[in-house]
């Protein structure tokens, strides 16, 4: 597979949970836009066999480097980005859950899911949107969210893309997310403006917004229900005093900067 395949791969598996950014990609298209990804967002639990590690096996295989790595304690997240020697394409940010932080039912329920991976599951090449591998019921989802949206989020819809993230700066139309933000509620999409439309800020190099997460019929064991899937994100990126364009990533996507990965 190369890594325009992967890339198509990922995309029709996001955008078959959520429709919104493919009507949104249309519609920035009709607009003159040629549009190009910041970062392609995955997430996992951290456990052997399916962590960020693994995930990130189909993308260092075709050029992907660890660059830096974060630390999110409220959250209960790890997270670490890739980025590729050719600059044209995403990063790639991969999160996972640290089960241990959790409370001992929410790691129980975990961990009973995690059972359930048939043999040769965590060696697949396409584990990075593998799916669901698990029986779920829908009152386990709710008690998993309950305590953990994102937990919940990998329960409910197993291994694949989060989010994908349009880089503001490959847009000629819009001179800022708000304009572009606007624009989105005029041709009827909603934000997620939770702390604000706009997040981050200049100082910190990185703005972000988002859209509200759409939705999709997830088939659980004892019922078919419609639940929150994927969002659609958008990002501008500023340049350091040095004038290189800032890389990394910042609160709310992750916080605080740890360290940094030598991977060559």
């Amino acid at each position: 597979m190369t890594v325009a395949e992967l890339l198509d791969v990922l995309w029709r598996d996001y955008t078959a949970a959520t429709p919104q950014a493919a009507r949104i990609r249309q519609l920035l298209t009709q607009h003159g836009e040629l549009l190009c990804d910041d970062h392609i967002a995955l997430r996992s639990y951290g456990a052997p066999g399916v962590g960020m590690a693994a995930l990130a096996r189909p993308f260092e295989a075709r050029g992907w480097h660890a660059r830096e790595r974060y630390r999110r304690a409220g959250g209960h997240l790890r997270a670490c980005y890739w980025q590729h020697d050719d600059p044209a394409l995403p990063k790639v940010f991969i999160s996972e859950l640290v089960l241990e932080e959790l409370s001992p039912s929410a790691q129980a329920q975990v961990r009973r899911l995690l059972g359930q991976l048939p043999p040769g599951f965590t060696e697949r090449d396409d584990l990075a949107w593998a799916g669901r591998p698990w029986s779920l019921r829908h009152a386990e989802y709710l008690a998993l969210l309950a305590e953990s949206d994102y937990a919940a989020w990998v329960a409910a819809f197993g291994f694949r893309v989060d989010h994908f993230t349009v880089d503001l700066g490959s847009l000629s139309t819009f001179p800022d997310l708000a304009a572009l933000d606007a624009f989105l509620v005029e041709h009827g999409f909603a934000l997620d403006e939770r702390g604000g439309a706009i997040k981050g800020s200049p100082a910190q190099r990185l703005e972000q917004s988002w859209t509200r997460a759409d939705t999709a019929l997830v088939a659980f064991d004892d019922a078919t229900v419609r639940i929150p899937s994927c969002y659609y994100e958008f990002a501008r990126r500023y340049r350091l005093p040095s004038g290189e364009l800032f890389q990394g990533f910042r609160p709310p996507s992750a916080e605080p900067l740890a360290e940094r990965v030598d991977a060559r």
